[in-house]
């Protein structure tokens, strides 16, 4: 799906797909297209109708690796893999597609429904994604917890720093609140849908990859030189996190579908004086949280 001058917004994607007779042909650069250089089968977004509506405009077509035309140029180079070597073992690949021509049947579900399948995985690909990031900063802090029983400096070891104590309450805190939202969201889209949970998700994206990086950055202040060094996998762990503030939409997409979402349920007061409460909200809430006590009371 991912273009070079369309990432965050899918509206702007160039690549092309065009009927002739009982095939398709498809133009266009693609990039971090996720294996494609050990895949045999890829999937290609493209557009299919540039006069139709922002996001009914392209499909997905499934258009296998050595069809003439796919010329896989390179693995990129990222933060997280900066080895091109990687690409053997499947990385972000750069695509040229020039005329390449696959069967009608090709097409993946119905035509101009390229962004619906997208959505259909990106909502659990997120909340996998945050899934991660809670093992990722867990044993992130582990290693920092583990390192301030022992680390003397200054007079007295670091786990009796108060500074250090913070770093230890507020990672704590911060996970666990991470993971009672990324719960929240999974049980959401269990029980009421991918759309019902899209506020939730978002919330989590930006949130968790947030939490993932504090709690990582303070791992890596706490063990010093030895924690920037790679002797320790903590700095792999700190380049793999500032990829989470972009992957599956940048933190700012998703901060903003949030505050639109909750914005919905707010209008002016009249005469601009302001209310004294919004029982519309507040009774919505209740209902919210009721529903997720009544589904923890019938676990346990």
């Amino acid at each position: 799906m991912t273009e070079p001058n369309a990432g965050a917004d899918p509206t702007l994607l160039q690549t092309t797909a065009v009927r002739d007779g009982d095939a398709w042909v498809i133009n266009g650069h693609k990039w971090f297209s996720s294996n494609a250089s050990i895949a045999d089968v890829l999937i290609v977004m493209a557009v299919t109708d540039p006069d139709a509506r922002p996001h009914q405009r392209a499909s997905m077509f499934i258009v296998p690796a050595d069809t003439p035309g796919v010329n896989i140029l390179r693995d990129v180079s990222t933060m997280e893999h900066p080895q091109e070597e990687f690409g053997k073992l499947g990385g972000h690949a750069e695509i040229l597609y020039e005329d390449v021509r696959v069967p009608a049947d090709a097409l993946l579900g119905a035509e101009g429904a390229g962004f619906l399948i997208a959505q259909h995985r990106l909502g659990p690909g997120r909340i996998h994604h945050c899934m991660r990031w809670l093992g990722v900063s867990q044993r992130a802090f582990d290693m920092l917890c583990e390192r301030a029983t022992y680390r003397y400096a200054f007079g007295s070891v670091l786990a009796e720093k108060q500074t250090v104590q913070n770093w230890i309450a507020d990672s704590a805190a911060q996970m666990q609140a991470a993971r009672l939202m990324t719960l929240h969201a999974a049980w959401r889209m269990d029980t009421e849908g991918p759309a019902a949970a899209r506020t939730d998700i978002s919330m989590i994206k930006f949130f968790g990859a947030g939490v993932l990086h504090d709690v990582i950055d303070r791992a890596v202040q706490l063990h010093g030189s030895l924690g920037y060094s790679t002797d320790l996998p903590l700095e792999a762990m700190y380049r793999f996190a500032r990829a989470a503030r972009i992957y599956d939409g940048p933190d700012e997409v998703h901060r903003q579908s949030v505050a639109r979402q909750v914005l919905r349920g707010y209008s002016p007061p009249p005469d601009e004086v302001p209310s004294e409460h919004v029982p519309t909200r507040r009774a919505a809430a209740r209902e919210k949280f009721a529903g997720i006590l009544d589904a923890v009371t019938a676990n346990d």
